[in-house]
């Protein structure tokens, strides 16, 4: 495909921005307590901008210390936050790009539990997302007004920082959205009862902004156009709205569609495919004349598809520019393959901070946010690195260490590479999974890595004994427990399930196990060959390791699928008429199946390792699944360490 149209200027309103490539707004959860960012932040974006991003959007900086209640996001209160902000703004402008603060007043209903305090007010008193037993406190008039004088002190500290634009954060029914949305908008005064009425928040603050930065700043809104829940605001209700916000001067709009009760869309998982947002941006282009971005799982194909229907004058990446910082330098020189994809798991990025409240990183790409601290650079002294299989674990070990000068050697006893990241790569919606599969086989070949496919080594081979160290990637193997019937001629592994679909007899199929793994694989045999499939889960609920913005597509899918889920019910036997499970109030039941899949989960296969830390305990290091089992960015983590510690 040609890219070259991601490569042309556009304005917004004075500002020239070099291409239409736009790096989404995201926190990284890394600034100081204080307010001012961290050194590691500055960093991070000066990668993006060095990799060739047109404009960078800032995540979300807050009024004051009150609003962020606890998060690590920037605070625009005082003026001591200048300087780093000033930094940031230059790092980023060195190389041509344009970088924009976005500002918010905060999370109102939406903010999590696990952060400082309950969410301290709202348009109406509406229950907390997350807590709906505590109701928001109303804004008072005079609440209001603060929150307006606010906006203009934030936007005088961000215009003398040196930001090129500002950014208002209306999105995803944050603050600003509750007063946008009748859903949680109830007020009967001037701020609420009628459309116009809802959206004059919004408006006093562009104009609290245009007041304290003037009329060449640009100004952007960021807004879901569909909230997509029963009573949320459509994209018919949403058009009224975008239209008064370009009258009132706002010069692009940033929009996509979900909101918390769709937490899905906010963060959208592989489950919801490429481009699942861009169906917005028609009906918006119709309604206004100012530029539109839009963001939502693209990739550069889809992104191209975009700007040349017109509809869209920015296509704006998130995770995929946290994952590969210089893809638009790749693609502008016709390196498209070289792009390491993001594999949409939402692990690393999202899920570090709302799980561990810890910064931002990345599954595929562990220098996020650690970008000078895991630089890599060449060794001192080249060494004979030898890693035994080429799983996501090996691969990335093998990668790095090769980078850094390092003679490396890979042994795999497949042959192929991947591992079990190749068979978990086989459902279309896993597409991402496949792509970082050949971004590695690329790599290592680019690198001159000596890789071994179809070669078992044992711990007497004298590769082991010549070389100046070992990095054991074994892997893990499925874990059968001893149910009677398991090893019946109807029974495969899920492993087996993804790579080798002929195995499958019939039309019924029963899976037993109903984690990551198994849930997969019924959405992929449900919706791709056509089977009648059932889970069979021994706990209360199946996807329980499934990380719960991706559970939140994921079951609505399988749902959608036809997916039969018999949950607190364990497996007893196995026979040539399916399953026989004992239910949670002692009565048993047949599911009928014509193959049985099992994906009761995985086991180290560790054997070979614990020979090796034996023999030469020194120069070796486990790492992967056969080190702890665990998920794709945890393996590739691993392997990175060990490489950079050689």
């Amino acid at each position: 495909m040609n890219y070259n149209n991601l490569f042309t200027p556009f304005k917004i309103g004075k500002m020239e921005v070099k291409n239409r490539l736009v790096f989404s707004p995201m926190g990284t959860n890394s600034s100081h307590i204080d307010g001012t960012i961290a050194n590691d932040e500055i960093d991070y974006f000066e990668e993006r901008a060095k990799g060739g991003v047109g404009l960078i959007i800032m995540g979300c900086q807050f009024l004051s210390k009150e609003i962020a209640q606890g998060s690590l996001e920037g605070i625009l209160e005082q003026t001591y936050v200048i300087p780093q902000l000033t930094t940031v703004c230059e790092a980023v402008q060195r190389y041509g790009a344009k970088i924009i603060a976005q500002i918010s007043c905060g999370t109102g209903r939406n903010a999590f539990p696990n952060m400082l305090g309950e969410p301290p007010m709202s348009a109406s008193p509406i229950p907390s997302t997350f807590n709906p037993a505590v109701n928001c406190r109303p804004m008072s008039y005079e609440d209001i007004q603060d929150v307006m004088k606010k906006f203009a002190n934030s936007a005088k500290i961000a215009k003398d920082a040196g930001f090129d634009g500002i950014e208002i954060h209306g999105h995803a029914g944050y603050l600003i959205d509750q007063f946008l949305s009748p859903i949680w908008n109830k007020r009967e005064d001037e701020y609420g009862g009628t459309p116009e009425k809802r959206t004059r928040f919004a408006r006093e603050i562009v104009r609290s902004i245009r007041g304290a930065v003037g009329p060449d700043m640009p100004i952007l809104f960021r807004i879901s156009l569909d909230h997509r829940f029963e009573g949320g605001r459509t994209l018919e209700d949403s058009m009224p709205l975008i239209k008064l916000l370009e009258e009132e001067g706002v010069d692009a709009v940033d929009i996509d569609a979900g909101s918390y009760e769709t937490i899905d869309y906010i963060f959208p998982p592989a489950y919801l495919g490429d481009a699942c947002m861009d169906y917005v941006c028609e009906p918006a282009r119709k309604t206004v004349n100012i530029p539109i971005l839009n963001s939502g799982n693209h990739t550069p194909e889809t992104a191209v598809k975009l700007i040349e229907s017109g509809n869209a004058d920015f296509v704006m990446f998130g995770r995929q520019l946290i994952a590969d910082p210089e893809m638009p330098n790749k693609l502008m020189n016709g390196l498209r393959e070289e792009v390491r994809p993001c594999i949409r798991c939402n692990e690393d990025c999202i899920g570090r901070i709302a799980g561990r409240l810890t910064k931002l990183s990345c599954s595929v790409n562990i220098q996020a946010c650690d970008e000078a601290r895991f630089a890599i650079k060449p060794a001192a002294k080249a060494k004979k690195v030898v890693i035994i299989g080429a799983g996501p674990a090996g691969l990335e070990a093998a990668r790095v260490a090769a980078l850094e000068g390092h003679n490396v050697t890979v042994f795999e006893k497949e042959n192929v590479i991947g591992g079990q990241l190749a068979a978990a790569a086989t459902p279309a919606f896993k597409s991402q999974l496949r792509r970082l599969v050949g971004w590695y086989e690329l790599q290592l070949k680019k690198l001159g890595v000596d890789l071994q496919l179809g070669k078992e080594i044992h711990a007497e081979d004298k590769a082991l004994m010549d070389c100046d160290n070992i990095i054991v990637a074994t892997g893990a193997v499925p874990f059968n427990p001893p149910i009677k019937g398991i090893d019946s001629s109807n029974v495969i592994n899920v492993i087996d399930a993804h790579k080798n679909k002929e195995l499958l007899k019939g039309e019924n199929i029963v899976i037993c196990g109903g984690g990551l793994s198994g849930c997969d694989s019924a959405l992929e045999l449900a919706t791709e060959e056509g089977k009648n499939v059932a889970i069979v889960e021994m706990m209360d609920s199946i996807a329980k390791d499934v990380m719960f913005i991706n559970k939140a597509a994921l079951i609505p899918a399988l749902e959608k699928a036809g997916v039969k889920a018999y949950t607190s019910c364990k497996v007893t036997s196995i026979d040539e008429q399916g399953v026989h499970v004992e239910k949670a109030d002692g009565t048993s039941e047949l599911i009928k199946a014509d193959t049985v899949v099992t994906a009761f989960g995985m086991r180290k296969n560790n054997k070979l390792a614990e020979e090796l830390k034996a023999k030469y305990h020194i120069k070796t290091r486990v790492v992967g699944d056969c080190e702890k089992v665990g998920k794709v960015g945890t393996a590739i983590r691993m392997g990175f360490f060990a490489a950079m510690s050689l």
